[in-house]
């Protein structure tokens, strides 16, 4: 499901990744080959749940990832004092459900090579926080200046861009005026084939500065 989307993702985010790949909170890693490009050492699904976690390794084991990916049960935490380093760490769709936002980004910093990379995407404005945001786990939603403010001191911002403006028009409508809690399949098949669609065209348009989800680019301070 959501492939235009995920597609769309894809070419803003894979042309920027480098050997060296750390993907936090991976879920069953159903972003993760829109991502990939093949030409990769080693990329790590990073999920904390047990059961996700071998079912990417499963997945990997089966040819359906790449034979570069492997799968890691744990946290940045988990990580740190192993001697891993990374050319790019990906947050997609995850940061927001971490509550300490800013300690989980100094983690990731000290584990970014030279010139490496943090990568952020997370669904934006609190005006748009609702109910389903809280059901799903969303501790906040983002715009550029809270970002900033979590990067303060320890991270570079390269890059911030909204994405799906059209999309937000949809987060709107249902924010004051339909209060629907969670989205039904066909609301999602129609934002994605259509509605992604359009944003595509009218994102560049608007200079990425509206849209209901932030992608950042973060570099350490060095």
């Amino acid at each position: 499901m959501a492939e235009h989307w995920k597609r769309y993702l894809g070419n803003k985010i894979a042309p920027r990744l480098g050997a060296r790949v750390l993907e936090v909170g991976a879920g069953l890693a159903e972003t993760t080959p829109w991502l990939c490009q093949g030409t990769h050492q080693t990329w790590i699904c990073l999920e904390p749940d047990t059961d996700m976690c071998a079912r990417i390794a499963s997945n990997i084991l089966t040819n359906h990832l790449p034979t570069f990916c492997r799968a890691y049960n744990g946290t940045t935490d988990s990580l740190c004092d192993q001697g891993f380093e990374f050319d790019s760490i990906l947050y997609i769709d995850v940061l927001e459900h971490i509550s300490d936002d800013r300690a989980e980004l100094r983690r990731a910093a000290s584990l970014l090579s030279m010139h490496g990379e943090i990568i952020i995407l997370a669904p934006a404005h609190d005006f748009l926080f609702s109910d389903f945001d809280a059901e799903i786990g969303h501790f906040r939603r983002y715009n550029k200046k809270n970002l900033e403010q979590v990067c303060s001191g320890v991270l570079n911002i390269q890059s911030l861009k909204y994405l799906d403006s059209v999309g937000m028009l949809a987060s709107l409508a249902n924010r004051w005026l339909l209060g629907q809690p969670i989205p039904t399949k066909r609301q999602i098949l129609f934002w994605d084939n259509f509605m992604v669609r359009a944003s595509k065209f009218f994102d560049p348009l608007l200079g990425h500065a509206v849209g209901k989800s932030l992608l950042a680019v973060l570099r350490p301070m060095r």
